[in-house]
This record gives C-alpha cells, sequence and structure tokens, in this order.
C-alpha cells in the first residue's frame, strides 16, 4: 500500500514524540503538528484500519512494525538529505524544510546514491 505524503508525516511525527516520551497520543501530535484534533483523529483513524498505528484503551498511540518501518525509513531520508544540503552550504533551517518536502518523492534510487555519496 502506497502511503500519501501526509501519512507519511504523521508517521514520523509519532515515531519522534515516542522518541522522546514515553507515551503518545493524538493531543501531542496535534500540537506538535499544529493540526486540529479532528484532522488528527481522521488520519489515527486511517493509519489504524491500514495497520500502521494501534491506539490503546488509554488512547496511547503505538507504531505497528509496518508503521515503524515507514516512519524509520522517513525519518532517515530527513536526516540524510538535511546533511546533504547542509553540506553543500544551505542553511541548516533551510535544508530541514527543502528536506521534508524531498524525503516523501525521493526515488529509492536517487536517495541510494546519495548515501553512497555522503559514504552513509
Amino acid at each position: 500500500m502506497h502511503l500519501q505524503e501526509s501519512a507519511e508525516m504523521y508517521l514520523e511525527t509519532i515515531y519522534l514524540l515516542s522518541r522522546q516520551r514515553t507515551s503518545v497520543r493524538s493531543i501531542d501530535v496535534a500540537e506538535h503538528m499544529g493540526y486540529s484534533k479532528p484532522s488528527v483523529s481522521r488520519a489515527v483513524g486511517l493509519l489504524k484500519q491500514g495497520g500502521y498505528l494501534v491506539v490503546d484503551e488509554d488512547g496511547f498511540l503505538s507504531l505497528t512494525e509496518d508503521g515503524r518501518s515507514v516512519a524509520e525509513k522517513i525519518f532517515e531520508r530527513h536526516t540524510v538529505l538535511s546533511r546533504f544540503f547542509v553540506s553543500l552550504g544551505v542553511n541548516e533551517d533551510t535544508a530541514a524544510e527543502d528536506a521534508c518536502k524531498i524525503e516523501h518523492i525521493i526515488s529509492d534510487e536517487t536517495f541510494a546514491a546519495i548515501k553512497n555519496y555522503l559514504k552513509i
């Protein structure tokens, strides 16, 4: 199943938040992303339905194996692309913004070539 950019962003956000705290709820995602609670609720429902996310009885979000795999892939792309752009002389804020846009559309082949170029 191909995920849309917005779904990948939600998974990446849940992944990042789960690295910073012991539990993540929809409200945490909404605050972090600056989205409304209903928007996050809808996305969480779709990700849950797709098998990328589990919500327990207390409303805590956990990534499934598939969800974690997607999130880690997007996070790696963001990190590597940001680093690459900074190495080219782009300031860190712009590099991070551009990486956030490109991380969702870059091909596996091109991304692998960048990693190879950077010796990662």
